[in-house]
């Protein structure tokens, strides 16, 4: 079972929006022990019944902003919020919770919607945590039965870049047959689609997901090819989006290259590219694009660039080294006509 989270001391108490109550573990003891955050009664209720069928047992329900009082309480091995709406109490919430989550290992588990993910996402950048939006609550049990799976002590050994993009796949696939189960299609809303499911953990220490030009001095970050005409990459984007025209979007998708695409003409125009961009750029549910931004960070081929000027809000970036990447596919391909 993961180590429990610290206990905070010395901080001011600030009022719960709502009642936070604790409870005695309900369930086994020997299980995994979730906490679950919500300000409405109803909600934490549902959402403690889908971890007890998940297989949790329930160590605390409580407030959002109650871990702004002093302690705090401890946390599960698990922690589940639910957080729709975004204001001063919350978002200082959040980063709280991403802090005690990052030292403890609990794995952190956040439903927002579209409109706060900007904000949800940039309060939480230490923890690694899988974030659903628009989530149903078979989509909820799934992303928890992810965690499950990813506690520490649970996995025989390391996957390599082949098995995790494997569990990638097969965790859309899941996300799809649970919104077939609500009824509910991942395509439903136009623009940022919003999707949910099991968003699964980068593994440690995993290898660059391109390939670096082993006659470069690995020090050197600076691409020796400059990056393509941004009206090029344009191009191309527009052109695979065309294919939805004419066949199932289903059948292209492939966000990785959606995101490399639309960073590397971003790179190219000296402009910054939010979450929420990345993840309309991507052409698949907002959850999904969120894991797959997650996993390329990890992987080396994205960073993850804070606001200098409001540090709640983050950018998503290239590396310098999949920068190089991108110029030398688009110098090796030659004409636009090459392009794909």
């Amino acid at each position: 079972m993961a180590q429990l989270a610290y206990m905070c001391e010395g901080e001011p108490d600030v009022a719960p929006r709502a009642k936070s109550r604790e409870f005695p573990m309900e369930g086994d003891p020997s299980l995994l022990a979730v906490s679950l955050f919500a300000e409405s009664e109803p909600v934490l209720t549902t959402m403690a019944e889908d971890a007890r069928i998940a297989g949790l047992a329930v160590r605390a329900r409580r407030s959002l902003t109650s871990l702004l009082e002093r302690g705090g309480g401890v946390l599960g091995d698990v922690v589940l919020v639910d957080c729709p709406e975004i204001d001063g109490a919350r978002l200082a919430a959040l980063v709280r919770l991403d802090e005690r989550a990052a030292r403890s290992g609990a794995l952190l588990v956040v439903a927002t919607v579209a409109d706060a993910l900007e904000d949800v996402f940039g309060c939480l950048d230490r923890s690694r945590p899988d974030i659903l939006v628009g989530a149903t609550r078979a989509q909820r049990m799934v992303a928890l039965g992810g965690a499950m799976a990813r506690m520490p002590g649970r996995r025989l050994r390391e996957t390599d870049d082949e098995e995790r993009i494997a569990l990638l796949r097969l965790a859309e696939e899941v996300e799809r047959l649970a919104a077939k189960i609500d009824g509910i299609s991942s395509d439903s809303s136009p623009g940022l689609r919003m999707g949910g499911g099991a968003g699964l953990s980068p593994i440690a220490q995993p290898a660059p997901g391109y390939r670096p030009d082993n006659r470069q001095n690995d020090m050197q970050r600076k691409p020796r090819i400059p990056l393509p005409d941004p009206r090029l990459v344009k191009s191309v984007i527009r052109h695979r989006a065309m294919r939805g025209e004419f066949f199932d979007g289903a059948l292209f998708a492939d966000p990785a290259w959606d995101i490399l695409l639309d960073l590397t003409a971003a790179r190219a125009e000296h402009r910054r590219v939010s979450v929420t961009s990345l993840c309309i750029a991507a052409s698949v549910p907002a959850t999904t694009a969120l894991r797959w931004i997650s996993q390329m960070v990890e992987s080396g081929i994205l960073v993850r660039v804070q606001d200098d000027s409001d540090r709640r809000r983050a950018f998503i970036a290239l590396s310098d080294g999949a920068a190089d990447a991108m110029a030398r596919y688009f110098d090796a391909i030659g004409t636009p006509g090459n392009v794909v």
